[in-house]
């Protein structure tokens, strides 16, 4: 990894990190509810997955189907974001996507004891977010939602939405 690229990755950890703790600070302090801040998270997710589909697919074939999006996902737009391909795809074949990255970079900085697992879903919002936004702009309507059952390790389930 060139110096750039770890400096880009410590600003992309620090924003990330800044935007969860800043949303639930300001819910504490009664500027909204605290069920809200994952909803603005994912939100601003989805925002940049759909700004960032559109760069880094502006030069490539069209895929074929579902499969091989879900497979650029997993590949080529994980490794751009958190520099390295998912460790497991799976699929039932009927619009479930299990998406396994065992040592979550958003995650890892965060102690791998127990303790931590309750505080997980705040830091997995914003890439579900980013994933569904992401297939929003590839022409897939979905619903990504995230599970830990032990740090770092983290799957993201896919559920395709039928238009």
């Amino acid at each position: 990894m060139t110096r750039p690229e770890m400096a880009d990755e410590t600003l992309f950890l620090l924003l990330h990190n800044e935007m969860v703790s800043g949303l639930y600070r300001a819910a504490e302090h009664g500027e909204g509810e605290n069920g809200r801040c994952i909803t603005k998270l994912e939100n601003m997710g989805f925002r940049v997955g759909q700004g960032l589909i559109e760069r880094f697919t502006k030069d490539t074939a069209r895929f074929k189907d579902e499969l091989d999006i879900m497979k650029f996902i997993c590949k080529d737009f994980w490794t751009t974001v958190f520099k390295k391909q998912i460790d497991n795809l799976r699929t039932n074949h009927q619009g479930i996507y299990v998406l396994q990255d065992n040592k979550f970079r958003l995650l890892t900085q965060m102690s791998t004891g127990k303790q931590y697992l309750e505080y997980a879903p705040k830091y997995l919002a914003f890439t579900c977010g980013l994933v569904r936004g992401g297939l929003s702009n590839l022409g897939i309507k979905s619903i990504v939602t995230a599970e830990v059952s032990a740090m770092p390790a983290c799957k993201f389930q896919v559920m395709i939405q039928k238009m």
